[in-house]
């Protein structure tokens, strides 16, 4: 399969091309899922763009209405909640140094940045006040973990960048879009699939593109993914705030760019209550949390 840019390249386009290419290569021959890194081109004259070239995945990604048996199956939907902490719990683990990815990312201080970073971020672009993220912001800087064990993170870990095998089981098949991929803290990874996962004994009927009654409990999850990776999840409060409130500031950049005319997507749209729904979650959790605040 052939991986590129738009015909038209956004700035830094190329060089996620090149990112990504380089942690899916530096994959192959691990037990994570992903799609092969067979070869890449920096030559732009060659089709206008880097590009690279990486195995093809013979699977279904879980957006919208599920194949069978998935889809009749609230224990096989169970199962693939369950494949999909695996995969994180996997990436995680891989000896990332030993893999090449040596200044991929900048584990040291990782935690510490986050916030002033994605602050910046939002200042770039901001129209609007987001009620709850200036409170977010304080509380993570003031419960900030005061260490963690680096790994690849994927950065955006969610069903919809995985993609399952056919067949009467739950196995996943590859994890893909690694255009946000770096080293860090592993336990963002868990965090980006929490902040939004409904409980069973919440409403489950609006909740996107994945069907998740049958599905276990963020508890489960955590634990589950606590068992495989061998990570602690005690404090997995700062993460879910921390994943909150840097998708508000992720999405509140696209918003800007279709409020200002930049981009005509009509569904960026949606991201303007999506941001505020964000940011106010994050206030909550954060305000609701029994985490100490660190030294």
């Amino acid at each position: 399969a052939l991986r590129k840019p738009p015909a038209k390249v956004p700035k830094g386009r190329n060089e996620i091309m090149l990112r990504e290419y380089r942690v899916i290569h530096a994959l192959n021959g691990t037990d994570v899922p992903h799609p092969e890194g067979i070869a890449v081109c920096e030559d732009t004259s060659v089709l206008g763009s880097c590009f690279y070239i990486m195995g093809h995945i013979d699977g279904f990604t879980p957006m919208g209405e599920l194949p069978e048996p998935f889809r009749s199956s609230p224990e096989l939907r169970a199962d693939m909640a369950y494949q999909l902490v695996d995969g994180i719990a996997r990436l995680g683990q891989v000896d990332w140094r030993a893999a090449g990815l040596e200044g991929f990312g900048k584990p040291e201080g990782f935690l510490d940045r986050q916030v002033d970073r994605w602050l910046a971020h939002l200042e770039k672009i901001k129209f609007r006040d987001l009620p709850g993220l200036p409170e977010a912001s304080d509380w993570l800087r003031a419960h900030t973990p005061k260490q963690f064990t680096p790994g690849i993170i994927h950065g955006d870990y969610q069903f919809a960048n995985v993609m399952f095998h056919h067949g009467d089981k739950a196995k996943l098949a590859a994890i893909v879009d690694w255009e946000m991929a770096t080293v860090g803290d592993p336990l963002l990874d868990l965090a980006w699939i929490l902040m939004s996962w409904p409980n069973p004994d919440e409403d489950r009927s609006d909740t996107g593109y994945v069907d998740f009654s049958g599905m276990p409990s963020r508890e489960e999850l955590m634990h589950c993914y606590a068992d495989r990776s061998e990570l602690p999840v005690d404090e997995m409060d700062y993460y879910i705030v921390l994943a909150r409130f840097k998708m508000a500031c992720v999405l509140e950049a696209g918003y800007a760019r279709y409020v200002s005319g930049g981009a005509d997507n009509p569904k960026m749209a949606m991201f303007g209550d999506v941001v505020l729904d964000m940011a106010s979650k994050a206030q909550q959790l954060a305000q609701s949390s029994s985490l100490q605040a660190t030294a």
